[in-house]
């Protein structure tokens, strides 16, 4: 009897987590408003106030995973990944600006058509 209280309490305690789990890390703790600030001074030139590219050699963030975004940003400020341009941007955002420029392109809304 000990066991099946044992083996319900772990499979109990495996259906709490594993749904955190599925998830992946939670999302940076980022404000949409200041990012909407940080966007006007330093990513709206390449990436626009709308997260729709500029230029045609660079991407389009509007609705992006935030959280993908901060690891993106993160990246190239630890120089991991390499690009001219975001290798030279990225060094110039701390972790809360990260965070809060990310929220709101992530909050961004975007619609898709079919053809």
């Amino acid at each position: 009897m000990r066991r099946s209280r044992a083996a319900a309490a772990l499979i109990a305690g495996a259906l709490v987590i594993s749904p955190a789990l599925a998830q992946g890390s939670a999302a940076p703790d980022g404000d949409p408003v200041a990012g909407r600030k940080i966007a006007a001074g330093i990513c709206q030139s390449c990436h626009g106030m709308n997260g729709i590219a500029q230029q045609p050699d660079m991407p389009t963030i509007a609705g992006s995973d935030a959280t993908y975004l901060v690891r993106q940003l993160d990246a190239y400020r630890t120089g991991e990944r390499k690009n001219e341009m975001m290798s030279a941007v990225a060094p110039m955002l701390d972790d809360r600006k990260m965070a809060d420029a990310a929220a709101y392109y992530a909050s961004i809304r975007v619609t898709a058509e079919p053809p």
